[in-house]
């Protein structure tokens, strides 16, 4: 969501309360193109979302919520032009619906907190989950992460080597 905007009284990092709004309420709260993929399910065109190939270091929150979801470490390349991930930040972040619309039976990501649609997740993803979470680029907020946690990243990463 852009720098400066007021994202509600329920937009929280830390906050783990569940948000139960009517429609009404979001549509006050969130910017249409949120709106539309949180409450109304919609999707972005792949390879147009800002999040798809970047490869920045950091946390993936809730655009509707504040929750966090995913983190940067967990994020891959699918070539499917949305942003992947092979676990989420947490088992409570997500919830899982079935989705049997457009005659696919898929299984639809939501908000652990929010309820809001995310995207889908496909098991033809990579170790060690097996899992690919797709997820829409306008549904996410980035916190680049801090000068430290990269430096600390980059040194296991080496450890690691």
């Amino acid at each position: 969501m852009e720098e400066g905007k007021k994202k509600g009284d329920v937009y929280s990092h830390s906050d783990t309360s569940k948000v139960n709004l009517p429609d009404d309420e979001w549509k006050k709260i969130l910017p249409p193109e949120v709106y539309n993929i949180a409450r109304e399910k919609g999707t972005e065109w792949a390879f147009t979302g800002k999040y798809w190939n970047s490869k920045e270091k950091g946390t993936y929150y809730c655009a509707a919520c504040g929750q966090p979801l995913f983190v940067s470490d967990a994020k891959f390349e699918s070539s499917c032009g949305w942003p992947s991930f092979f676990e989420p930040v947490s088992k409570s972040s997500v919830i899982y619906a079935p989705d049997n619309s457009h005659g696919m039976h898929r299984t639809e990501v939501l908000c652990g907190r929010c309820k809001s649609h995310l995207g889908h997740v496909f098991d033809d993803g990579p170790p060690p989950t097996g899992l690919r979470y797709c997820i829409n680029s306008v549904i996410l907020d980035f916190e680049q992460a801090t000068e430290v946690d990269k430096q600390f990243s980059t040194k296991e990463e080496k450890e690691k080597e």
